[in-house]
């Protein structure tokens, strides 16, 4: 275990795809992906994540060269983080455009949203081929993840690096304190499974300045988070200079 994963506040990845949603709405170039990108980086955001869909519904794989440039050049310090499913187009764009960190997600294309984690015991023979090319290419491999501490060695066993947490459920109950508390309970187990398993947890879906605390107390380890919806939602009322800065004191930054 890295110990600085458990010295540091968690990190933050900026979500561009309802941003990109946004824009995609209409054929113009606003709101400008990579410039609402580098106003997130200068703000101090530790990375940007981007869910390039086979439809392009979200981020385009246009986008990839110029976030990968962005970083490159203005924040070399910054991560580039790519998730999807595993397709060979996929994992060709993967390897095309560098990131720092891979997310695999068993999502369908036709689905609005990544709503679920993988069944590690069913699916481990599928993903372990394909963690090792994305190793041996030099990435950061991260797997999405329910809140299911059975399941978490079998997902160490695919020679990944991190889960991310699929934090949804959590979050749909903004509203209801009892389940919100319960299901944190079950992410938090889950967690502590995967950290006692070796691997790193990162968390993402469905996170607002609201919730973060609470997530981050029960799981102090937590690596990373990476939040698009919310945080683009806040950004509409406070910028987006002001919501990083936002974020990241719910992060204990």
């Amino acid at each position: 275990m890295n110990s600085e994963a458990i010295n540091m506040p968690a990190k933050l990845s900026v979500n561009l795809n309802a941003i990109a949603m946004l824009r995609n709405r209409r054929d113009l170039p606003w709101p400008d992906v990579i410039g609402l990108g580098r106003i997130a980086l200068a703000a101090g955001a530790h990375g940007l994540t981007v869910h390039p869909r086979p439809d392009e519904r979200h981020t385009r794989r246009s986008d990839l060269p110029a976030i990968r440039s962005l970083i490159d050049d203005e924040f070399p310090r910054a991560e580039f983080n790519i998730e999807g499913y595993p397709t060979e187009d996929f994992l060709l764009l993967v390897e095309r455009h560098q990131p720092e960190q891979v997310t695999l997600v068993p999502d369908d294309p036709t689905q609005a949203t990544s709503d679920h984690g993988w069944n590690f015991a069913t699916q481990a023979a599928f993903l372990t081929p394909i963690v090792k090319r994305l190793k041996k290419g030099g990435f950061r491999v991260s797997l999405f993840s329910d809140s299911d501490a059975a399941g978490i060695n079998a997902a160490r066993d695919t020679g990944a690096d991190r889960i991310e947490l699929y934090t949804g459920p959590y979050g749909s109950y903004h509203s209801d304190s009892a389940k919100a508390a319960k299901e944190l309970e079950r992410l938090g187990k889950t967690a502590d499974a995967a950290l006692a398993a070796g691997l790193q947890v990162n968390a993402g879906h469905d996170l607002v300045v609201g919730n973060l605390p609470a997530l981050i107390k029960r799981i102090p380890a937590l690596a990373e988070v990476s939040i698009g919806h919310g945080l683009t939602a806040d950004a509409l009322e406070y910028g987006m200079a002001g919501t990083v800065g936002r974020f990241l004191k719910a992060c204990g930054w």
